[in-house]
């Protein structure tokens, strides 16, 4: 174990996952770990995303794991070598909660709730020496490097030998996470990625009849593919929700970095849905080639493709009234409506955000190369990922491998 002087001090900003696991490993390693958070609680994201049943992590094969990364695969791999989904699982069995792997591949706690998780790790961080500093907002740096606080007891300076940023993205402003952190390193000349709202919702321009009608309705079962600006198609099967502006869902947040990227860029996003998943386009005209007699339009539509609801309001309100008199074209379009997103909904809403921390200001430690001793991880950091267990294990990884990095740091001054 490294061993060090009483006066050494680590400063952690933000009492997330990242900067819970950064606090953790630090004191693990003999460091003196305070940490600081603006809300009167910790881990108030991780005790809401806990809430339909806390996903840890995802027990599918290593290298579609990495995957999930995109483009920073390859920046995250060693940190998740170090610290993945199984030592995430043993990790929590140590804290007492047992974890299972679910039909889809993602891993829960046995009792499904973030609470006694939370709990039993912040009884063994006091029990370990990690002191908690609440309802302290950082507001920036001293002129001498000392860390700036507002605090209900007014402004506070705490100066530490090393600090850990992990101050979370801009999603859910309310429990912490604003991205007010963004300015305040770009200011100091830190490349700083415009944040950008991930695994979200988009803007449809629905009618008022359509979402009066259908809002709050899952689409289900349904195919949904799409082509990003780097020409690359995605194609998931899963459901989504209509909502009174457009559209959300486990499907639509597998696919948003490729829709906001390609309206980012200029480009209309289109998504193509395959209504009917389990019957072939063959198939589908030649039921409704059948003559239709006496039928309304919507029990023929029911009765040749088992269409009802809100997917047939799907066709009504895309297609045009000719369309249904054409079975060729009607069969073609159940499986490949056209469905064209306009903007993603704001970043506040969102369940994570992409952007931050450019990876090229940082060192292997996860350090800033031009500020010694002042390091970053978490959400915090430019990287995104779906959801299903990946933000929490990356968050995790990179608050653990900074935690260790301030360590060494500190061990070599």
């Amino acid at each position: 174990m490294m061993k060090f002087l009483p006066e050494t001090r680590l400063a952690i900003v933000g009492g997330g996952p990242a900067g819970l696991m950064a606090a953790e490993t630090a004191a693990g390693l003999g460091v003196s770990a305070e940490l600081y958070d603006a809300m009167p609680s910790v881990g108030r994201k991780f005790l809401l995303a806990g809430k339909g049943g806390l996903n840890l992590t995802h027990a599918e094969p290593w290298d579609a794991f990495l995957g999930r990364y995109g483009a920073r695969r390859a920046e995250l791999e060693p940190l998740l070598a170090a610290f993945g989904p199984e030592d995430l699982r043993r990790w929590a069995l140590g804290l007492g909660v047992a974890t299972f792997v679910g039909s889809s591949g993602r891993v829960f706690p046995v009792g499904m709730k973030a609470a006694p998780l939370l709990r039993a790790w912040l009884h063994r961080l006091r029990e370990g020496g990690v002191a908690f500093h609440m309802r302290h907002r950082w507001q920036g740096f001293e002129p001498d490097g000392g860390l700036r606080f507002a605090t209900p007891e007014g402004p506070r300076t705490v100066r530490a030998e090393a600090t850990i940023l992990a101050l979370g993205g801009g999603s859910w402003a309310r429990l912490g996470s604003d991205g007010a952190w963004v300015p305040l390193l770009a200011q100091r000349g830190f490349r700083v990625a415009p944040l950008r709202p991930a695994n979200c919702g988009f803007d449809v321009a629905w009618s008022g009849y359509f979402s009066g009608r259908h809002q709050g309705a899952a689409v289900k079962p349904v195919v949904v593919a799409h082509t990003g600006p780097d020409g690359v198609e995605q194609r998931r099967q899963g459901e989504f929700i209509v909502t009174a502006t457009g559209i959300e869902g486990g499907l639509i947040y597998a696919l948003s970095a490729a829709i906001r990227d390609t309206l980012a860029a200029g480009f209309p996003a289109t998504l193509w849905l395959d209504l009917a998943p389990g019957r072939s386009l063959e198939r589908l005209a030649a039921e409704l080639s059948r003559p239709r007699g006496s039928l309304s339009t919507a029990n023929w539509l029911k009765q040749r493709t088992g269409l009802g609801g809100v997917k047939a309001g799907l066709l009504r309100e895309i297609l045009p009234p000719e369309t249904f008199a054409d079975p060729d074209r009607l069969a073609a379009a159940i499986k490949a409506l056209p469905l064209r997103p306009t903007a993603p909904r704001p970043l506040d809403e969102a369940i994570s955000s992409a952007g931050g921390v450019d990876f090229g200001e940082l060192d292997h430690r996860l350090m800033l190369k031009a500020s010694p001793g002042l390091f970053c991880a978490g959400e915090m950091l430019d990287w995104e990922a779906p959801t299903g267990g990946y933000l929490l294990t990356a968050s995790f990884a990179t608050g653990k491998a900074a935690g260790a990095g301030a360590a060494a740091w500190l061990a070599g001054k």
